[in-house]
């Protein structure tokens, strides 16, 4: 992860932490009107959420090279009412949200340092691999996310674990390229891999309100991305960190 990533990531996990700590006392806050405090309306409503975002993103470890971009709407509408723990006082919330637009760009093809069989004795070669944009869709239908009680009139924070599907027009992540003949055309295509990919991912964030039924929100994401072998091999990425911004409507 660069400098950058870690100063943006420290910053939203001590905000995030910061507003989660301010639980409020349950006694003094019921005797409170809810109408002029945003946080506390949506909460008590359990009120629907849902709007548009745009995420990017940055690979991590053997994939800092990779970078991600992508922009969706996402909803989500709170099952629970406050369940009290201490300062993990909070209310749990489903979600999902659809990304019709999903980019990763990877390094331009290139020839690799690699090893290859040859008459049955493994021996140092050099591979094209394949690179470059990488375009498609995501859907995450499942988002489980905790709403921390709060006592903050503007912030809510939360913490989320979520899992999801890309699609991409090529296989994803890039891989060597084999030779082959279509329509009487020799093409290289990336072997292996697949157009399907898994995605398991957490992460941390927050409402801001800027008035009632009306939110900015940030977020910071850990997301895997796999094939679980659905092609011959599964380079996957590893890990990547997404730093998501969006607008919310309350309902």
């Amino acid at each position: 992860m660069n400098q950058t990533a870690r100063y943006l990531l420290f910053i939203a996990m001590a905000g995030t932490m910061f507003a989660a700590a301010q639980t409020p006392d349950g006694a003094a806050q019921s005797g409170k009107s809810v109408t002029d405090n945003p946080v506390a309306q949506v909460r008590e409503a359990k009120s629907i959420e849902y709007g548009p975002f745009a995420y990017y993103g940055n690979g991590i470890g053997d994939r800092s090279n990779y970078r991600f971009f992508a922009f969706g709407g996402q909803a989500g509408k709170p099952l629970t009412r406050v369940l009290h723990a201490g300062i993990l006082s909070g209310q749990f919330e489903y979600g999902f949200n659809i990304m019709p637009f999903w980019q990763a760009y990877t390094p331009a093809p290139h020839q690799q340092a690699s090893y290859c069989e040859v008459n049955g004795q493994i021996v140092a070669c050099e591979l094209s691999f394949g690179g470059g944009t990488f375009t498609g869709l995501s859907l995450t239908p499942v988002i489980l996310r905790w709403n921390f009680l709060t006592r903050s009139r503007r912030f809510q924070p939360w913490f989320q674990g979520a899992g999801g599907l890309i699609y991409t027009t090529h296989k994803f992540p890039p891989e060597f390229l084999t030779t082959q003949t279509i329509n009487g055309e020799t093409v290289n295509i990336d072997s292996g891999t697949s157009v399907w990919n898994f995605s398991p991912q957490g992460g941390i964030g927050f409402h801001y309100f800027t008035r009632a039924r009306r939110s900015i929100d940030v977020g910071i994401n850990a997301v895997h991305i796999s094939s679980a072998s659905l092609g011959d091999r599964n380079p996957g990425v590893n890990a990547s960190v997404q730093f998501q911004v969006g607008y919310t409507f309350w309902k």
